[in-house]
C-alpha cells in the first residue's frame, strides 16, 4: 500500500486552528502525484508522451478534524479503472496516527492527449504502474 506522510503547516489552519477543508484535497493530490513520480511517471515523462491527468469529480467525506501537530498519513488506492487505464478512480484515506480515519477522498479522472485535447490511452509504462497499484477491496473495472 502506498502512503505519504503529511506535515501540517501553520498556513494549513483555519481560524479555529483546524486544518482547512480545502487542504484535505491538496494533501491527497500531493500523495497521488508523489505515487506517480515515485513510479517514474513524472512531469517530464508526461510532457514527452503528450499526456496529462484530468479530474472529472473530487469528493471528500470528513470524519475527524486534523489539528496542528497531528501525525498525518495519506494512503492511496486504485478504486476503479477501464481495462486500458484510460479512465480511473483513486480512493484516498487520511489517517491521524495509525488508528483515526480523518477523511476519505475519491477522485475520478482520465488521461488527456495534450495536443488533441481528447481522452487517450496511456503508454505501456503508465499502464504498468496502474496495473501494479494497490487496489481497494472493492476495486472494479469500468
Amino acid at each position: 500500500m502506498y502512503s505519504k506522510k503529511i506535515d501540517i503547516r501553520w498556513s494549513d489552519l483555519d481560524p479555529n486552528f483546524h486544518v482547512l477543508h480545502s487542504k484535505y484535497y491538496d494533501f491527497c493530490a500531493f500523495a497521488r502525484t508523489a505515487y506517480l513520480y515515485e513510479n517514474n511517471i513524472t512531469a517530464e515523462v508526461m510532457v514527452a508522451q503528450g499526456i496529462g491527468p484530468i479530474l472529472f469529480r473530487e469528493e471528500c467525506i470528513f470524519r475527524k478534524e486534523i489539528k496542528f501537530g497531528d501525525a498525518v498519513m495519506v494512503k492511496v488506492f486504485l478504486a476503479a479503472a477501464t481495462r486500458n487505464f484510460a479512465r480511473w478512480s483513486f480512493a484516498h484515506e487520511i489517517w491521524i496516527g495509525e488508528d483515526v480515519l480523518a477523511a476519505k477522498l475519491n477522485v475520478d479522472g482520465a488521461w488527456m492527449d495534450m495536443r488533441t485535447r481528447k481522452l487517450t490511452t496511456p503508454s505501456q509504462e503508465v499502464l504498468d504502474v496502474f496495473e501494479a497499484a494497490e487496489k481497494t477491496d472493492d476495486f472494479k473495472f469500468l
